[in-house]
């Protein structure tokens, strides 16, 4: 397969570059020029990467345009954002992408962001490190354990957050396209509703036209000042300005947020807040998921030019 050009994204991992130099010619887009692009793309028959999250850039129309013999689109993200998919199913290009190897880490990120901003841990941290507690006692926090806990988007890593969240004791209850039959959480088929009846919201969905700004200022006022918004999502499925009046007025009681709107641009009134926990998307960026999420980026590379059927198959 060595003379089958794969151009790769981003540099997500030393680890990812070597599997795909072993098996494929290597092209690695943050190291060539636009012109050099062009004058390999009849070379390249295979984008990875490309698909969803933080940084780089996806595989939208114009790359697809300027790569004519493009068949498969293998990314290493969950989310498919990125991803022209309505060009991809015109020009019969597949896509495969990783759903599964990512659920466990980036439900954990979403439970330690929940104890994390009602425990106010960072605050505390900065107390403890400033010397403030050899002056005054930390205020209290809240316990997380018991609360009522409202997931958006209920498929895998929504399905993992909740189990996690029963363990604490929690109801759970949740919003999606349409209600799980399997499930024997409350279901609530109005964001709106869901917030209004719930302390603790967390933001799991696919990023649509449908869901962004899915989060906007009707919800947050009905979530209250007393709730708390978790997103381990996208940063679009957030109305952020609102986000941020809400927190700084008092009207939102806290936020986790793995990711932004416009990251790695952070509001600078958003990371003045104590009553926020802030952290750079990385709750699928463990060393564990990250070689899963490697391996099944090169698997469904090599499935796919063995004629052999695709392990994660998008189109």
């Amino acid at each position: 397969m060595e003379e089958i050009g794969v151009l790769l994204m981003r540099p997500l991992s030393n680890y990812l570059q070597q599997e795909l130099s072993k098996r494929f010619t290597l092209f690695k887009y943050w190291e060539i020029h636009y012109e050099s692009l062009k004058l390999h793309a009849d070379s390249i028959r295979a984008v990875g990467g490309g698909g969803g999250g933080s940084g780089g850039l996806g595989t939208d129309a114009a790359l697809i345009d300027m790569l004519p013999r493009l068949e498969i689109v293998s990314s290493h993200s969950s989310g498919l954002d990125k991803i022209d998919l309505v060009k991809c199913k015109e020009r019969g290009i597949r896509v495969t992408y990783t759903p599964d190897v990512v659920s466990d880490a980036v439900a954990d990120m979403a439970i330690l962001l929940i104890i994390a901003t009602l425990r106010r841990i960072c605050e505390a941290d900065r107390f403890v490190r400033n010397g403030m507690w050899k002056q005054k006692d930390f205020s209290l926090t809240k316990k997380f354990s018991g609360k009522s806990v409202g997931i958006v988007g209920l498929g895998r890593i929504g399905s993992a957050i909740a189990k996690r969240a029963e363990a604490f004791g929690c109801s759970i209850s949740y919003h999606s396209r349409s209600q799980k039959p399997e499930s024997t959480y409350t279901y609530y088929p109005c964001v709106v509703d869901l917030a209004s009846n719930c302390q603790i919201l967390v933001v799991a969905c696919a990023l649509t036209e449908e869901t962004h700004h899915i989060i906007n200022r009707e919800v947050i006022d009905a979530l209250g000042p007393n709730g708390v918004v978790i997103n381990i999502a996208r940063g679009s499925h957030i109305d952020e300005p609102e986000l941020v009046s809400a927190l700084a007025e008092g009207r939102l009681g806290g936020a986790g947020l793995d990711v932004l709107e416009h990251e790695p641009e952070v509001p600078m009134q958003l990371a003045k807040l104590d009553n926020v926990v802030l952290s750079p998307h990385i709750s699928a960026a463990t060393a564990e998921s990250r070689k899963e999420r490697a391996d099944l980026v090169v698997a469904s590379l090599e499935a796919y030019f063995s004629n052999k059927p695709l392990l994660t198959p998008v189109l």
